[in-house]
């Protein structure tokens, strides 16, 4: 059974861009609004600081309004960079949108790739790993948690909190997003879900069944029941060469001004944590639009994406969220796709969920 969301990182990094962020911002509240009326099971909304890739830097904000005009769609961040929150706020952000919703909330958490969206915070760059790890520990002891506790790690330290609200789902789904073998195992560890980018997933380990291979051996290895697999999509319909041309120029456009100039790609200055993002960047440098596969973008008509996703769905995952509004597509183009899919797609996968249902 495969579930379908929505997804972006508000990418709007492009030169001479006449889209201002707000206008952007408010196109993306629209097409997750939509996305509930189309049926689609859930909304991942990134983060991103200083117009170094996308515009959206207030996740939690913009699914609360979101949740006050849907009724069933699920609501989530994509991810929370972590490290340059503290984790008791975020506890409180989440659990917050939890009751707000209805028990729809979600909670998605990495680490970021770009140095320049921590500098201003002034959160270590290069030590962003351990304080992610401590900082998903403190917010999943906050959500559990029935009194007050203390803590006293490296990073954070308090005494005798409780937060409030409690969310109503206990647990609360978590995530998390992730690029490497380290954040896949971490997930594991921590009896997390897991969300992969399917581009990086076949440069840095061969594609979404090795992804699911070593989260479920890591999730053994630890006595951890493995949770719910997710991988996001790039997608844009196509029907003619000329159109298949066009889209796959501009999928090439988002990663040359959006992703190549936010990933780290010095070796010299890439944290040790980092360092598989130079060989994706040097990828990425020299990738044609025609070597553009069904590893990283969706691209063709319904039926061609229909089959590349019986393949994610005999890896073993569990949901695709689409990546429907990149490289400035306009936003009455990404509305008529994401209906294209939910009626010519969608359906090939809604068989087991009837039966479920039933």
């Amino acid at each position: 059974m495969l579930d379908f969301g929505y997804f972006t990182l508000s990418d709007n990094h492009y030169p001479n861009n006449p889209r201002t962020a707000n206008q952007f911002v408010a196109d993306i509240t629209a097409e997750a609004i939509y996305a509930d009326k189309l049926g689609m099971h859930s909304a991942w909304i990134g983060e991103h600081h200083f117009n170094s890739l996308g515009v959206l830097s207030c996740p939690d904000l913009v699914l609360a309004y979101i949740a006050a005009q849907t009724k069933k769609i699920r609501l989530a961040p994509a991810v929370t960079v972590l490290p340059l929150h503290h984790p008791i706020r975020v506890a409180e952000q989440f659990a917050s949108l939890d009751l707000l919703s209805g028990g729809r909330a979600d909670f998605a958490a990495g680490r970021g790739y770009d140095k320049r969206e921590y500098l201003p915070f002034h959160v270590s760059f290069e030590d962003n790993q351990g304080i992610f790890e401590e900082g998903m520990e403190v917010l999943r002891k906050l959500w559990a948690a029935e009194g007050r506790i203390s803590h006293h790690g490296k990073h954070y330290q308090f005494d005798d909190v409780r937060i409030t609200p409690k969310p109503l789902q206990q647990p609360l789904p978590v995530y998390i997003g992730s690029f490497s073998k380290p954040s896949i195992e971490l997930a594991a560890r921590l009896g997390c879900g897991l969300i992969v980018a399917p581009f990086a997933a076949a440069m840095t380990f061969g594609g979404l069944k090795q992804v699911a291979d070593l989260y479920h051996e890591t999730c053994a290895k630890h006595g951890q029941k493995p949770h719910r697999l997710m991988c996001s999509y790039f997608t844009h319909f196509a029907d003619t060469p000329e159109q298949e041309a066009a889209v796959r120029a501009r999928q090439i456009y988002y990663y040359n001004e959006c992703v190549i100039p936010a990933f780290p790609g010095d070796p010299k200055t890439a944290p040790p944590s980092y360092r598989y993002f130079i060989d994706i960047v040097d990828r990425l440098k020299n990738l044609k639009p025609e070597q553009l596969t069904e590893n990283s973008v969706l691209i063709g008509s319904s039926a061609h994406m229909t089959d590349v996703l019986k393949k994610v769905e005999a890896a073993g995952f569990d949901e695709v969220i689409l990546y429907v509004n990149v490289g400035l597509k306009p936003h009455n183009q990404v509305k008529d796709e994401m209906a294209r899919f939910m009626s010519e797609v969608a359906p090939a996968f809604a068989g087991n969920r009837k039966e479920a249902a039933a």
